[in-house]
């Protein structure tokens, strides 16, 4: 499959091209190694430069990137014994939000993600990782759960945000969301939160209330996106440069408002470059944090959680 590049990334992707094309000719007309290693380096280097200085309409690129992990790429690569669970008990099941009990590095838990589908088909089933109300109930019910039986929750959130249309409005849409955030700010057992790509709005903070809340170096994390504020403050959704620049929706400005507690590095090229060494740095940054609260009663959780909370917007 023909890698996918975004469009700051032409000058790496004529490179690679040209590399291509002389791999394709040395095994015709002699060897070019030496050209071919020339480049190669000049392709890292020139990604090594492009990466180091992403303004944040770039990471919004990098953060929808169709080839990054996710939310069922994780469960493949660092839970084992995964078993899905369904319906929201009231309505039906929606594939937005997939969630169930698995192991992660021997540990029960419960873990549960937006999934936005990998093709056409896989994007319709999981509506492009958009729930509706019966997708947040279904959260809910999941920690629900999780809290009976003392299991730790694990959310991965890549979202656009809520499904905004007429049916999931009619069925309760913002009291769902407001249910499933209640529920994890309740919750007695710890819980981890990783922003894996794109955060949006409370379709993110419905699953993101949690005891920690991880990104990863690109991924975006806002409460519109930069499209939906250009419209919003310029009426012109073409704007969404300037939006994205405005908003502090990267994880180095979340870190410094406190409103993340932890950046997850990415392979060089970001995590769509090296799906498994960045699904393998995700757990071991998941297995560290796990491990500070394993020790916790559920009181002091509860009381870490809500004053973890309270501190965001906090002056001085």
């Amino acid at each position: 499959m023909a890698a996918h590049y975004l469009e700051f990334e032409k000058p790496i992707a004529d490179l690679e091209a040209k590399i291509a094309e002389l791999s394709l000719l040395s095994g015709q007309a002699g060897s070019f190694e030496t050209e071919i290693h020339g480049l190669r380096k000049k392709a890292e280097q020139l990604r090594r430069k492009t990466y180091a200085a992403l303004d944040p309409w770039m990471k919004t690129q990098v953060a929808r990137h169709p080839e990054r992990p996710h939310f069922v790429d994780y469960v493949a690569g660092l839970f084992e014994d995964f078993v899905e669970l369904r319906g929201d008990r009231q309505f039906g099941d929606d594939q937005a939000i997939l969630g169930g009990l698995a192991r992660f590095r021997g540990r029960a838990v419960v873990v549960m993600g937006q999934e936005k589908g990998h093709d056409t088909a896989t994007r319709l089933t999981h509506n492009f990782g958009m729930a509706r109300p019966e997708g947040y109930r279904k959260a809910a019910r999941l920690m629900d759960l999780a809290d009976r039986f003392g299991l730790p929750v694990i959310t991965f959130i890549d979202t656009a945000g809520a499904y905004p249309g007429l049916g999931a409005e009619e069925r309760g849409q913002a009291e769902a969301i407001a249910r499933s955030t209640e529920r994890g700010l309740t919750l007695g057992v710890p819980s981890v939160a990783i922003i894996a790509g794109e955060g949006g709005s409370g379709g993110a903070i419905a699953i993101a209330a949690a005891s920690r809340v991880l990104m990863l170096e690109h991924s975006i994390y806002s409460v519109i996106s930069p499209e939906g504020a250009a419209g919003i403050l310029w009426r012109d959704g073409a704007r969404a440069r300037d939006a994205a620049m405005a908003m502090k929706i990267t994880a180095p400005d979340l870190m410094a408002l406190k409103i993340v507690d932890r950046i997850i590095a990415e392979p060089l090229g970001g995590a769509h470059a090296d799906r498994d060494a960045a699904i393998a740095a995700v757990g071991d940054v998941l297995a560290d944090e796990l491990h500070t609260l394993s020790d916790l009663d559920p009181a002091t959780v509860r009381t870490r959680r809500a004053e973890r909370f309270y501190a965001i917007g906090r002056m001085g």
